[in-house]
């Protein structure tokens, strides 16, 4: 049996990269400046560990309102009602942004899809300073902010799967002597309906995670006691805050992956 012959970089190249590989951690490392370290870093982070796996369970509820269940509620709350409003909202973006004749450019396709992209430029976190700007702090900005930035993402998929469906009972309906409105309603609506409901259920899974954020800017939910807590070293907070975020977003997963595995 012939031995199998290797030039030098196949012996010894893989030994090369990872050399440099490493010696580039170390030079990116060798730049971060120790001297900045407070002296007392190392005690602040045991407080950190120390609270985080020690929460404050008296802050799950209180009944004032002021409490981690009412927190996790009011950002649920903005996360669904965000979605619902996109979801709505998104219906007369993705038809027009579907492209439903073949070509590579059609214009009434080609500024749905701009419109959907310019929306999709803005994050949450932007609209929601935005609109705090124009209504206030509060649950109501960061239900415009989810809303808004949704309607671009929701868009985008709607409008796929309007493209992917089969054309064939929409142009029977029509063959037979129907109305477009009727090949709308009695055949694509149908048939692109499971898809619109599995976009939006995976849709208001993301949206939990921002609302979840969006109160650090004074867009209500959970985001605002969390940076206090954070800013006060309440660390004990933190970790119950924490924990109820890991909770909420867990049993929302589940029970929306469940509901899509049913549509689907």
């Amino acid at each position: 049996m012939q031995k199998i012959q290797r030039n030098p970089w196949q012996k010894y190249g893989p030994w090369i990269i990872a050399t440099l590989v490493v010696l580039l951690f170390i030079w990116a490392f060798s730049g971060i400046p120790l001297s900045t370290v407070k002296p007392q870093a190392m005690q602040v982070t045991k407080s950190i560990i120390h609270g985080l796996f020690h929460p404050d369970w008296s802050y799950v509820y209180s009944g004032d309102g002021e409490d981690l269940v009412s927190a996790l509620i009011e950002t649920l709350a903005i996360a669904f009602l965000g979605t619902f409003i996109s979801a709505v909202l998104t219906l007369p973006f993705a038809f027009l942004a579907a492209r439903t004749k073949k070509g590579f450019f059609t214009p009434r396709s080609t500024i749905g899809k701009l419109i959907l992209t310019i929306i999709r430029v803005f994050p949450e976190i932007v609209l929601a300073i935005m609109f705090i700007k124009a209504v206030g702090p509060g649950a109501y900005a960061g239900v415009l902010a989810v809303s808004i930035h949704s309607i671009g993402m929701l868009g985008k998929l709607f409008s796929e799967a309007i493209e992917n469906i089969d054309r064939g009972p929409n142009e029977a309906i029509v063959a037979a002597g129907g109305s477009a409105l009727d090949g709308l309603t009695l055949a694509t609506i149908p048939a692109v309906m499971p898809e619109f409901m599995n976009y939006t259920l995976y849709r208001f899974e993301i949206a939990v995670r921002s609302a979840a954020i969006l109160g650090i800017v004074g867009a209500g939910g959970i985001g605002a006691p969390l940076i206090f807590a954070l800013q006060t070293r309440q660390w004990s907070k933190v970790g119950i805050i924490l924990l109820g975020i890991i909770v909420m977003v867990t049993v929302i997963d589940f029970l929306s992956g469940q509901l899509r595995k049913r549509l689907v």
